[in-house]
């Protein structure tokens, strides 16, 4: 906030040109002249003319002073607002630029809003994800587990304030939005899985200057952000997981190695199974359920199938993970409520040793 301040009167006093700035006192006046600046906790106003009035602008007593201008000093908490007339925006609005990059927290801008405040956003640049080239207006598709699953997977996001119930809103590369609530300004990109992206968004934020944002005792502003940050899992990701779950459903061939389920997972994540439907897992063990064959013979003592403790043509999934690495093969059935155990991507199977014979496939219904 100082150098803030600092600026400001550094722009005012280069600003010092024939004007008439509105200030307009918690008492009811409006005093009219130029605004020259900030020193030592209080607005300096050269004062041209003063007038003393209630609210009807046709109850106005106007004084004219002669000779050199006053000066007049008003401390912040007399003042209700300032309207700065006829002179570069420069003195009115506050420009700032971040960079947003996608990571596991949301981007701190540093910039606290308050409740109805106009704020302008304009973003550009691209994050890297896979091989997805993401702009802040984000892809064509969604992702289910990002903070707004119905929003553009990788879409540039924002949210004020660090409260568990403040809502999440759409920005992209341009949007001017009002402030529901005093707080914190947070970024990042509208996508779950952050480990694999780089580069960034450059973002550019434009806000009126909050004139009368200084306590004059204390020097404080008003409400700031609790410096605790926000969380991708404190926050949006409560947001995530507070929101309605979402069902997947999705058919896995008695032939699949791997099929790939779309759902990105988190470590820590709750998901559930239902399946149904039979297939054949070789002519010598014929049709099965999602349960698999009875676990025995020669396969079940050398481990030849993935997961070597379940029956030949059983349902099991596994997750692949960034660094494109698989984690153990688990059994899902007919039914399972598993937790994560690492971020990536879930994948289903059939757990057998020879795929080539088989045939059919199972529905399974993933609730995440």
């Amino acid at each position: 906030m100082k150098k803030i301040i600092i600026a400001l009167t550094i722009l005012l006093v280069a600003a010092s040109v024939a004007a008439a700035d509105t200030i307009y006192l918690r008492d009811g006046r409006q005093i009219r002249g130029t605004l020259l600046g900030f020193i030592s906790g209080r607005f300096v106003v050269r004062v041209d003319s003063r007038d003393v009035s209630s609210t009807p602008a046709d109850d106005r007593v106007g004084i004219q002073r002669r000779g050199v201008p006053e000066l007049q000093y008003f401390r912040p908490a007399e003042v209700e607002r300032i309207e700065i007339e006829g002179r570069a925006d420069d003195l009115r609005y506050e420009n700032s630029s971040v960079t947003v990059p996608l990571e596991s927290n949301w981007i701190d801008t540093g910039i606290d809003l308050r409740r109805n405040e106009k704020v302008q956003v304009s973003a550009t640049g691209t994050i890297l994800a896979g091989r997805n080239r993401i702009t802040p207006d984000g892809l064509r598709s969604n992702d289910p587990n990002a903070p707004l699953p119905r929003a553009a997977e990788g879409m540039l996001i924002g949210a004020v304030g660090d409260e568990r119930d403040a809502p999440v809103f759409e920005l992209g590369s341009t949007r001017e939005f009002v402030a529901d609530r005093d707080g914190r300004l947070y970024l990042t990109a509208n996508r779950a899985n952050y480990s694999d992206a780089r580069g960034n968004f450059s973002v550019q934020i434009r806000r009126e200057r909050d004139l009368t944002a200084l306590d004059d005792t204390t020097g404080r502003g008003r409400r700031r952000g609790t410096g605790l940050g926000r969380s991708r899992d404190r926050l949006p990701g409560d947001v995530r997981r507070n929101r309605e779950p979402t069902e997947t459903s999705i058919d896995v061939a008695a032939t699949s190695r791997g099929t790939d389920s779309g759902v990105e997972v988190r470590a820590g994540d709750q998901i559930t199974f239902t399946a149904t439907g039979t297939i054949v897992a070789g002519r010598r063990i014929g049709s099965v359920g999602p349960e698999g064959a009875a676990t025995s013979g020669f396969g079940s003592i050398v481990g030849t199938r993935p997961v070597p403790s379940s029956g030949a043509g059983a349902l099991i999934a596994y997750i692949r993970t960034t660094d494109g690495q698989s984690s153990t093969p688990f059994l899902i059935g007919s039914s399972l409520t598993y937790t994560a155990t690492a971020d990536g991507r879930l994948y289903l199977a059939v757990n057998d040793d020879n795929y080539s014979d088989n045939s059919g496939s199972f529905t399974v219904k993933i609730r995440h």
